[in-house]
C-alpha cells in the first residue's frame, strides 16, 4: 500500500533531522525517535543462554573435580579453579562477544566466537600458571576447557532450532525497513522473506520517486521516499534500515543517512550486493579513510581440495563397507521388482564439463528414458528439468527407494571413484549442460555432490532458478566447515523425506 504523504510529512517533521546533504554533521543532530533497547525476547533469550553456560561451566568443573585422582593439597586448588570456571567461562564468552543478538539464529559467527572464547581460556590457564608458579592439573586444560567449548556450541545449536522455529512462526524477528532502487529493493525483500529464519521481517520499503507506483503494487508494504527513511521506521515500529543501491550518490546518501539514524536505535545495514558471496571470502580494507569492500577469489584448488578429497573417498569406503548389507537387501528388493538390471548408470557430467557414468539402483521400468517425450505434458518441475510426483515410470519398491533416497547410496560407488563429491552441486545430464548459460557452467567447477544445498533445502520442490542459485552459492563459497554441515542437514532432509519423489 501506498503512504499518504501528508501522514509522512507529519511524521517525517517530528521523527527525523533535515536530511539535505548540504548541511553539515553539527546540523545532523539524531533523530527524535525514542531509543530501542533490545527486544523482550533478545533479553530473554540472553537471560537463557547465561544460565545455561554457568550450569555447563559448572557441571565441567565437578566432573573434572570428581575424575581427578589428586592429592589433598592439589584437590584444593583444583576444586577453586573449577569453581572460578563458573564465573571466568561466561564472562569470555560475554568479552569475545557471543551474547551479541547479531549473531544469534544464523551464520557460524556465533560458533567461532565460542570456539575463540575457549582458546582465550587455554592462554589465560597457561599464563596464570606459569606466572603464578601454579600447577595446574591437566584435566582442567586438557579435558575441561576443550569440553566446555564442545558442549557449548552444542547447547548454541540446540538454542538455533529454538530460535529459528519461532521465527518460522513469525516469532523474534527484527523489524526491517529496505531502502533502495526499487529492482533492488524487491529482490532483496523477496530473499529476505524466503529466509525467515535469518530473523529479518521486512515492514517497509523506501524507494526512488519514480519506483514508489511499481514497487507499491509488488508488495503490500508502506512505501515511502529515500526522504521518509526515519517517518516510515517510526511508522512500522523498526528496529533497523537496509540499504540497497539507494541511488546515483550512494556514498553522500548513505553518510547522511547514517547521521539521521545516531541516537535513534535503528541498526543500519548495509546489502552490498554481491547476495552470494558468503562472510568468509568479504573483509573490509580500508585505504586512507576510505572503507573498500575486498572480495577474495573463490579457490577450486589447493590443500583444502586434497583434504576435502582425501576425506570424500575414505568416508565412501567406509560407509560402503558399513552398508554392504543395507546394498544386498535392496538390491534383492529392486530384482524382484520387475525385469531390469538392479543398477541404473546415466552419463552425467562432472567438474570441468568431464562425463562420468553415475550409478543408482533401478527404480523405474527398464526403457524409461525412451517415455520421457511423451510425458513431457505432465512435468511439474520448471528450467531444465524433467520431474513428475505420480511418475508411471516409478515401480513401487523404487517409489519407496525415492522417498527415502536410498536409490542415490550406489553413488558412493563414484565419489570412492573420483568422479564425485559427498557434497556438491547436482549433478546434471549432458541435455542441460548443453543449454547452460555462462553463469550456470560455473556449477561444473566443482566436482557434483551426493548431496548439497539443494539437497537440504527442498530436492525436487525447488523451481529450477533457486536450485542453480544454491549451487552456484556453494561453488562461490565452498568450505570444509560448509560440508560439514551440509552433511548434519541432509540426514533431517531424508529422514522427513521433503521433496523427494
Amino acid at each position: 500500500m501506498l503512504l499518504e504523504r501528508a501522514e509522512l510529512t507529519e511524521r517525517i517533521g517530528r521523527a527525523r533531522a533535515v536530511p539535505s546533504p548540504r548541511h553539515s554533521p553539527e546540523q545532523l543532530r539524531p533523530a527524535q525517535v525514542a531509543p530501542r533497547g533490545a527486544r523482550r525476547w533478545v533479553r530473554r533469550y540472553q537471560g537463557l543462554l547465561l544460565g545455561a553456560e554457568i550450569a555447563i561451566a559448572g557441571a565441567v568443573g565437578a566432573v573434572v573435580l570428581g575424575a581427578a585422582a589428586e592429592p589433598v593439597s592439589a584437590a584444593t586448588g583444583l576444586f577453586w579453579a573449577s569453581l572460578s570456571l563458573v564465573a571466568a567461562w561466561p564472562a569470555l564468552l560475554a568479552a569475545c562477544g557471543a551474547y551479541d543478538q547479531r549473531v544469534f539464529g544464523s551464520g557460524s559467527e556465533e560458533f567461532r566466537r565460542v570456539g575463540r572464547a575457549g582458546l582465550v581460556l587455554l592462554a589465560l590457564l597457561g599464563f596464570i600458571s606459569y606466572a603464578a608458579g601454579l600447577d595446574l592439573s591437566r584435566a582442567l586444560v586438557v579435558v575441561a576447557v576443550p569440553a566446555l567449548a564442545v558442549v557449548t556450541s552444542a547447547e548454541r545449536y540446540v538454542s538455533r532450532q529454538f530460535v529459528q522455529r519461532q521465527r518460522q512462526q513469525g516469532r523474534c524477528l527484527k523489524r526491517v525497513v529496505v531502502v533502495g532502487r526499487g529492482g533492488a529493493v524487491l529482490e532483496l525483500v523477496d530473499r529476505l522473506r524466503r529466509t525467515q529464519h535469518a530473523g529479518l521481517d521486512v515492514v517497509g520499503v523506501c524507494v526512488t520517486p519514480d519506483d514508489r507506483s511499481r514497487v507499491a503494487q509488488a508488495v503490500d508494504l508502506p512505501v515511502g521516499g529515500l526522504q521518509d527513511v526515519l517517518a516510515t521506521a517510526a511508522l512500522t515500529s523498526a528496529d533497523a534500515v537496509a540499504v540497497t543501491s539507494a541511488s546515483e550518490t550512494a556514498a553522500q546518501y548513505l553518510r547522511t543517512l547514517s547521521w539521521q539514524l545516531e541516537g535513534s536505535g535503528l541498526e543500519l545495514l548495509v546489502a552490498p550486493g554481491l547476495v552470494e558471496v558468503a562472510g568468509p571470502r568479504l573483509h573490509i580494507r580500508p585505504f586512507d579513510g576510505l572503507p573498500l569492500l575486498s572480495v577474495e577469489q573463490p579457490r577450486f584448488t589447493g590443500w583444502r581440495r586434497v583434504v576435502k578429497d582425501g576425506l570424500d573417498r575414505s568416508a565412501a569406503l567406509g560407509a560402503l563397507v558399513l552398508l554392504l548389507p543395507v546394498f544386498l537387501a535392496i538390491g534383492l528388493a529392486v530384482r524382484q521388482s520387475g525385469p531390469g538390471p538392479v543398477f541404473y548408470r546415466q552419463q552425467r557430467v562432472g567438474l570441468n564439463g568431464v562425463p562420468f557414468t553415475m550409478l543408482k539402483f533401478r527404480s523405474m521400468v527398464t526403457g524409461a528414458d525412451q517415455q520421457v517425450t511423451g510425458l513431457s505434458d505432465g512435468n511439474d518441475a520448471d528450467g531444465l528439468l524433467f520431474k513428475m510426483r505420480a511418475d508411471p515410470r516409478v515401480t513401487p519398491v523404487g517409489r519407496w527407494l525415492r522417498r527415502l533416497s536410498l536409490d542415490e547410496l550406489p553413488q558412493l560407488v563414484n565419489v570412492l571413484r573420483g568422479d564425485m563429491s559427498l557434497v556438491g552441486p547436482r549433478p546434471p545430464l549432458p541435455t542441460e549442460v548443453a543449454r547452460y548459460d555462462t553463469s550456470v557452467s560455473r556449477r561444473l567447477l566443482v566436482k557434483p555432490g551426493l548431496t548439497g544445498l539443494w539437497q537440504i533445502s527442498g530436492r525436487s520442490d525447488l523451481p529450477w532458478e533457486e536450485a542453480v542459485r544454491l549451487d552456484l552459492r556453494y561453488v562461490e563459497n565452498w568450505s570444509l566447515a560448509m560440508d560439514l554441515h551440509i552433511l548434519w542437514r541432509t540426514a533431517r532432509a531424508v529422514v522427513s523425506a521433503s521433496g523427494a519423489y
